[in-house]
């Protein structure tokens, strides 16, 4: 499989062409050093062997932000060091922390904005950055990302709602001079010999924001600075944010932030239509530069797809991996079917957005860590294997009897066929039930149910329920046998 292959990144290597991408975890403390939580959960993530960990953001500047990693200083070295090493001692994966600078936010609502900063407080951005990098290559990390995407600083400035009246601002040229500063300055901290990555969006996905027309002139402005890839992601402003009254603003609560982590309700690969596009720019003016996409990536057949037709470089997952960390090992070992799917009902955003420590609905209650299991034995049914479907007030439920094995029932799989297709999975749930809100009537659905353990390995299915919603009384005259 190419997803499996060997990749260049700059000076790096990477083992295969998995990308975890940075996601914030709210593990550490409020002082920003690595602590045991933080270091047990890369070191989980490095023994699934992706090719690239991306780790979860950190503040290049002292300002206060809730629990974040730091490298904004030397004190913060001994802890970054520790880590970086665990997480190589643990598998093959190459490693780069993700460095951020970010504005003061507070919890009336108000936000400090770029239009705000003088000129020597965007001078000192530059500094930090370069800083920050130059640190990262000290820790002994494998390259490094710059985050440009989002609500961030940097991202601010690329934004095409970026006002400012001086050389910072309103056209693309000037939106771009921070970012481009940055870059210069990050290369020149850091030497030609150590990768440097930068995350920005191809689409910010607000009114009045750029999109993918501006996105292929960056990418191609940051290509030529000498970055060694680009990382794809879209929206997460502040601009289209919920703001929940006594609580700092969050800028994933949007039609931005839903763009940026698609839930469930989106379409597989909803951004790599943006990664596609970007690439194709790219390669039209001649620069190599490898491209990440990323959003709601799930199965490898989609990313081996993505990969064949030349869409993208490399395959960036964050919630699929914190799912089941061993989701490329297992691509790796043919068993596929082992993977613990992610459901995208965004429960680990939705803690991110509340400060609170991050971590997947599927593992464990209570558990921090996703759960390591060398089990063989697939899951069984000493109840039987009835499965019961009922088709009332405009959904179909599902009821099955528990099944059992030697280790621990993980959860359940529910797969839905319609009107004799291929089964698809639709959720997983940790309980015997399970209500299907997205359906409709006069369709024939056949859904079984497979339960799976710590390991991923699978019982054979339920026997198969069908089940068909009646139309409504008002129209079912109409439109009982014009539709099958």
């Amino acid at each position: 499989m190419k997803l499996l292959e060997p990749f260049d990144v700059g000076a790096a290597r990477l083992p295969n062409r998995v990308v975890l991408t940075a996601m914030v975890t709210r593990l550490s403390g409020e002082d920003g050093h690595v602590n045991r939580e933080i270091r047990d959960r890369y070191v989980r993530f490095a023994k699934g062997e992706p090719g690239l960990i991306v780790l979860e953001a950190m503040a290049v500047h002292e300002a206060k932000s809730g629990p974040l990693l730091r490298i904004g200083d030397d004190r913060f070295l001994p802890g970054l060091t520790d880590l970086g090493r665990a997480i190589h001692d643990a598998g093959p994966s190459k490693v780069f922390p993700q460095i951020i600078h970010f504005l003061k936010i507070s919890r009336s609502g108000w936000r400090q904005k770029i239009s705000d900063l003088t000129l020597p407080e965007i001078r000192s951005i530059t500094e930090n950055y370069a800083a920050a990098a130059e640190r990262a290559r000290r820790a002994g990390f494998d390259g490094v990302e710059l985050h440009m995407a989002h609500a961030y600083t940097l991202s601010s400035f690329l934004s095409a709602r970026n006002a400012r009246g001086d050389e910072y601002g309103r056209s693309l040229e000037n939106r771009m001079r921070l970012p481009t500063e940055v870059i210069a300055s990050v290369r020149r901290a850091i030497g030609d010999g150590f990768p440097l990555g930068v995350r920005f969006d191809a689409e910010e996905c607000i009114k009045d924001g750029y999109t993918i027309l501006d996105a292929r002139q960056i990418a191609l402005r940051f290509a030529r600075l000498g970055a060694d890839y680009l990382s794809l992601s879209a929206g997460g402003k502040f601009e289209d944010a919920i703001h929940k009254a006594g609580d700092p603003l969050y800028p994933y609560t949007g039609y931005s932030g839903d763009r940026c982590m698609p839930p469930d309700s989106y379409p597989d690969g909803a951004n790599n239509l943006l990664a596609a596009g970007v690439k194709a720019f790219l390669l039209a003016h001649r620069s190599a530069t490898p491209v990440v996409t990323t959003g709601k990536i799930r199965s490898p057949r989609e990313a081996e797809e993505i990969l064949a037709r030349g869409d993208a470089d490399l395959i960036g997952m964050a919630r699929a991996l914190l799912a089941d960390p061993d989701w490329t090992k297992k691509v790796k070992e043919n068993r596929e079917g082992a993977i613990v799917r992610c459901i995208y009902g965004n429960v680990c955003k939705n803690l991110d957005e509340n400060f609170k420590r991050v971590r997947c609905v599927l593992w464990p209650a209570g558990s921090l860590q996703a759960p390591q299991s060398f089990d063989t034995e697939a899951p069984t049914w000493p109840s039987g294997r009835e499965l019961v479907a009922t088709a009332k007030a405009g959904r179909i439920s599902l009821f099955w009897k528990p099944a059992a094995d030697g280790e621990a029932v993980y959860g359940y799989e529910v797969l839905r066929a319609e009107a004799g297709a291929a089964a698809v999975h639709v959720t997983s749930v940790k309980g015997c039930s399970y209500n299907d809100y997205d359906v409709v009537a006069g369709v024939a659905y056949t859904y079984t149910v497979r339960a799976y353990d710590l390991a991923g390995n699978r019982s054979v299915p339920t026997d198969p329920a069908g089940a068909v919603l009646s139309y409504p009384e008002a129209a079912r005259e109409r439109l009982s046998g014009r539709v099958s």
